[in-house]
């Protein structure tokens, strides 16, 4: 594992402003030459070339379901911050039996290092993305403009100024016809559709209250190791970070949040308010994020959702649960069961044999690739976690924060470069009722 600084010509130690400028350049020629790209693989048969970007869990989850999604695909190159990391990665998928025959990763297609990502996007058909949030509008917009195609791990971004990005990204792959496929995988889980294909047939009537509840325990923390720069300690122990995980609702709530967006077809609140801190995760190995949140989202018709998330140790009673109210009925989403005028529960027997969701949302991005019809979740994949984000503002401020601040926020938490010897000081945690809103 490398932990000199990148050269100063690679992208990866530009400021992120800079490398844009740098490379807008190159999307007038890109735009020119997509058409092509898109012949060759809508519709045919031939091998489409993988590529992972971020090695940790879940991208090594997300390979093994690319891989299994389609008969003639090959995961061709891999990249992560950490050398480590690609191959403890390779290693784990090289085991698995089902998928070996269609890996083909040699160590010149390994790569490591903040300029990583752009290699394997120069080198594959399809990108997996799947790296700390704080990375995603970065690797989207290059994936796009280098025309691939892209499953895109939740969530999009940290920050007001990079969900702009994702929006404008998702709007060019749109035009350029590049599968985008959001790694929120409820919405590729056959009960929770046929479940919210009621909710929005009128099953329940208007529906007059939203509830989400992510109550569970704590998760991985990494200590500090002797050697570590500030860069590598926060990018090794990335959660506990706001500028990589955008605080834990963001980066694991926002699956709660997304289902509540999900209900109101799409459409977003207006308004919210919240509170939270720390009360638990104290120590400095849990660097400046909260623990515990809770929120009141308004909609335009005067519908509210009651949000709550907690990350306590043990002794704590868990809810993971979601529930929309309605003037004919209430649903428990994730039993997927409706009561009141039209009761209904999901066939237990057709459960039982539906695809996991993981897999099914790879599925349905490589079938639209064959078929010549991309699937594009960028517009609402985007907005949930929009939704998530100006939940933290609100408990971060202790101030009632609009849509369209969080959506015209400026505050930009990427740091001054992506260089190994970065001083990255620790942020302080907020302070509701001293912290403002950027």
């Amino acid at each position: 594992m490398s932990q000199q600084p990148v050269s100063p010509v690679q992208p990866s130690s530009l400021n992120r402003r800079r490398f844009l400028q740098a490379t807008a350049a190159q999307a007038t020629a890109a735009a020119a030459s997509y058409t092509l790209a898109q012949a060759v693989h809508a519709g045919g048969d031939g091998v489409l070339r993988v590529g992972l970007i971020g090695c940790g869990g879940r991208g090594t989850g997300a390979a093994t379901q690319a891989l299994r999604a389609d008969r003639e695909v090959r995961l061709v190159a891999m990249a992560d911050a950490f050398e480590d990391k690609v191959t403890g990665s390779l290693n784990q998928l090289s085991s698995d039996a089902a998928i070996r025959a269609k890996i083909d990763v040699p160590p010149e297609r390994r790569f490591h290092g903040f300029d990583a990502y752009q290699r394997v996007i120069d080198s594959v058909d399809v990108v997996l993305l799947c790296t700390p949030p704080g990375f995603r509008p970065l690797h989207l917009e290059a994936a796009v403009r280098a025309n691939k195609h892209i499953f895109c791990e939740k969530p999009m971004a940290v920050d007001g100024p990079g969900v702009r990005r994702v929006l404008a990204a998702a709007e060019d792959a749109r035009r350029r016809r590049l599968a985008l496929v959001a790694g929120f995988c409820w919405r590729y889980h056959s009960g929770m559709r046929a479940t919210f294909e009621r909710i929005h047939d009128g099953a329940v009537g208007d529906i007059v209250a939203l509830q989400c509840t992510y109550n569970t325990g704590p998760i991985w923390v990494r200590a500090r190791q002797a050697g570590w720069t500030d860069m590598e300690y926060q990018m090794r122990n990335w959660y506990y970070y706001t500028w990589l995980s955008g605080d834990y609702n963001v980066e694991q709530h926002c699956h709660s949040i997304d289902k509540m967006g999900w209900a109101m077809r799409n459409t977003y609140p207006v308004r919210c308010v919240g509170t939270g801190g720390r009360q638990t995760r104290t120590g400095p190995e849990h660097g400046h994020i909260f623990d515990h949140m809770s929120v009141v989202y308004e909609f335009e018709n005067g519908v509210k959702c009651f949000s709550n998330s907690r990350q306590f140790p043990r002794g704590c009673a868990n809810d993971v649960t979601d529930h929309v109210l309605g003037t004919r009925g209430k649903v428990d989403v994730m039993r997927h069961r409706i009561t009141g005028a039209n009761p209904w529960t999901y066939p237990a027997a057709q459960a039982a044999r539906d695809v996991d969701m993981y897999q099914q949302e790879h599925n349905e991005l490589f079938a639209s690739i064959r078929r010549g019809q991309p699937i594009n979740d960028g517009d609402w994949m985007a907005k949930s976690t929009l939704m998530a984000i100006m939940g933290r503002m609100a408990c971060y401020t202790g101030q009632v924060i609009t849509w369209d601040q969080a959506m015209n926020s400026r505050q930009d938490l990427t740091p001054p470069s992506y260089r190994w010897d970065q001083p990255m000081p620790e942020p302080e945690v907020a302070r509701p009722g001293s912290t403002r809103f950027s």
